[in-house]
Parts: C-alpha cells; structure tokens; sequence
C-alpha cells in the first residue's frame, strides 16, 4: 500500500505540473521544441519512478531526483524572457560595436567644421556608434598626419576630409584598407580610392567640387549680368590637387562669359583663420578699385565677407560678392545685402552620412554610396526659410 500511495502522490504532482502548463498565460518561448521535448522527459521520469515504486527497485531515489531535475528544467524553459531594461535598450542600438575615427575638417566652433560635426554627432547618438572627433585646422599635413596616427589606433572606420588628393593619401589608404579598416571620405572627392575600395564601403558624401564651382561661376554671371569688359577676383585654393577643382570650377565659368579674373590663393593663415586675410583683401581692393565680383572658395572666408568689404571701405552695393557654405554670419551678410549668392553644399549631411557609411558596411557589408549634397543657391529671395536652420547650425 505504501508504494502505491507514493505512486499516487507523484502522479498528482504530475497532473498539478501538467496542469500549471496548461493554464499558463501564452508568452514568446525560446524553443517550443525544447519544452516539448522537456514535457516528454517529465513524464518518461515519472513512469519509470512509478515502476520501479511497483515493482521494489533500489533505484527510486535516483528516479525521485531524476524526476525532480526534469520538473526544474520544464519550469526554467517555460519562464518568461525578462523585460529588456533602458541601459539594454540603449546597449542594442545597432552600431554600439563600431569605433570611428572621424575628421569633421576644420577647427572646433568654425562655422563650416561645426556643422559637420554637428551631423556626426546625431549619427553617432541615432545609431549608437562610438567615434572620436579630430580636428585638422583645414591644413592638408595635418589630415596626412592625423589620418596615420587614427590607422594606428585600429578603428573599425575612419570618416575623411578628401582635400590632400588621391596620391597623397593613396599609400595609407592603402595600408588602412589593408588592415581590414573601413575608410570613406567627405567634401572633396577621391575618385581613385574610390573606386578601388567601394566593394570594401569607400564612399563619398559632398558636393561634386568642379561642378559645384562651375555652377556659382555661371550663375553669378547670369544673375548679375556680367561679361566682357566685366573684372572678377577669385580667392581659392587651387594647389590642393581635389580641393581645387572647385576653384578651377569657378574660373572656368568666368572665364567662358568673357570676365578678366584676377586668382589669388588663400594662405595658410587666412585658411585656418578667416580673419587672418583682411589684410590681404584690404590690399587687393585698393589696387582693384574697378572690380566687379568678388568669389571666396571657402565657407569661412564667405563668412568674413562682410568684415572684409567693410575693411577695405566699401557699402553692400560697391561690389557683387559670391561664395560656398551657409553660416549664421553668411545668413546676416546675405540679408544686408553684403553677400548676394552663395551655393549650399549641406554639409550637416557629411557628417551624418558618413558614419552611417561606415557602420553600414562594418555591421552588414554595404559597399560605398555616393551621394552629392551639392543641391542649390541661397540669396535674399529664400535665406529667410533657412535662417533658424543655420542658427542651429544644421544647415
């Protein structure tokens, strides 16, 4: 009678457990294989232990443990997945294992860097990446430099500024490449790297620099109704061998309507810092005094315009003004009337497209995407729907 008792009692037990399966509320299960296959388990032990009661085996304690190890494991597959907490959430966005290098071009706080910096970051926080920022002050030795010292850190991606040129930067991409890290570029195109690493996600996001230049040049012809007998100046850097397409850009517009055009190459100096080229403006304008347009290839320099013309002594109407970039600075310029046309190149984008580049191709093997952001001109007819856009410095 013993025997049977303990028979019965387990045999309850295990009606209780089949129960407790039964009327469990429906939840997401991480193999409902598994726990089919436990349930068999369960009752396979709980048939042999019942035999063995019958029959006076030796063996019933190990098939009571047997029995209660089965009934532990069903109860563990059958618990419901924990609710994900905010730091996991926050842990899965799925970029949170790239670490980027990334070189928003100028120096903190300048109007053009800024933006772009400012897309990086929303990238960074959208998609979780984890990237580091450094600064070149513009200065092609500083890219070269820089770019070999963020390979030797082993980042999964470095996100450049193309303004040194596919020869100088050839050999570290190069090695980079090499080395299984994900290069791609921004504002100034490298169409050799490019091509020879778009499989491995080398892309491009910026204006096409000779077309962009080509593009202001002509337009501003049009707009201001210039042409022969007409004088322009053109301030750019045209011994940056990619970065000075936009300035060859530029001249071959002018010179294709017939203008005289004066070049002059921004300095070092007046590259870093706007500022530092007053003198150099101030000079040219009072040997120049019958020239017609003025075109800054740089968005700081485009800027400074203001500063610039006020220097040399001159009102918003003594001389059309044209350049790159929107800034804040640009924004007041253009509404009074000191800088009459600039083109937008967007770069709020660059950055934000090129760490999304990166962790595109780190995390799902995308290759590179090319995308202009060259997209149309500001002036007085429309700066006033993009003025609280600049303030934010997105635009």
């Amino acid at each position: 009678m013993k025997v049977k008792k303990s028979w019965l009692i387990l045999f309850g037990m295990l009606i209780v457990v089949l129960a407790l399966v039964a009327c469990a509320p429906a939840t997401p299960s991480p193999d409902e294989g598994r726990i089919s296959e436990l349930e068999g388990q369960l009752a396979q032990a709980e048939s042999d232990l019942a035999a063995a009661q019958e029959a006076g085996q030796s063996d019933v304690a190990e098939l009571e443990a047997a029995l209660a190890d089965a009934q532990a494991e069903l109860e563990a597959a059958q618990a419901p997945a924990a609710e994900p907490t905010e730091e996991m959430a926050e842990g899965a966005k799925w970029c949170s294992n790239t670490d980027i290098v990334f070189f928003p071009g100028g120096s903190p706080g300048g109007p053009f860097a800024t933006v772009v910096y400012n897309g990086a970051v929303q990238a960074a926080e959208d998609l979780g990446a984890n990237v580091e920022y450094v600064w070149s002050d513009w200065l092609v030795e500083n890219m070269i430099s820089q770019f070999s010292q963020a390979v030797a850190t082993h980042p999964d991606g470095i996100a450049i500024m193309g303004h040194p040129g596919d020869e100088a930067f050839g050999p570290l991409v190069d090695d980079a490449e090499s080395q299984g890290i994900i290069v791609t570029s921004m504002n100034t195109q490298l169409p050799a790297l490019q091509a020879k690493y778009a499989s491995a996600g080398f892309g491009y996001v910026g204006a096409i620099n000779y077309d962009a230049g080509y593009d202001l040049g002509k337009e501003a012809v049009t707009r201001f109704g210039l042409g022969e007998g007409d004088k322009a100046m053109v301030w750019g850097l045209l011994s940056n061998p990619g970065r000075g397409e936009r300035t060859q850009g530029i001249l071959d517009a002018l010179d294709e309507a017939g203008l005289t055009v004066d070049y002059l190459e921004i300095d070092d100096a007046t590259n870093s810092d706007a500022a530092a080229g007053v003198p150099t403006f101030v000079g040219y304008m009072a040997a120049n005094p019958d020239v017609d347009l003025i075109v800054t290839d740089h968005g700081a320099l485009t800027a400074t315009q203001e500063t610039y013309l006020t220097a040399a002594g001159l009102g918003p109407d003594d001389v059309y003004a044209a350049g790159f970039d929107l800034s804040s600075a640009t924004v007041e310029a253009i509404k009074g009337g000191w800088t009459d046309l600039v083109i937008d190149q967007q770069q709020w984008l660059q950055g934000y497209l090129a760490v999304l580049q990166i962790c595109l191709t780190d995390n799902y093997a995308f290759t590179g995407l090319h995308i202009n952001t060259g997209a149309g001109f500001a002036s007085a007819d429309n700066v006033d729907l993009l003025e609280s856009l600049v303030a934010e410095q997105i635009r």
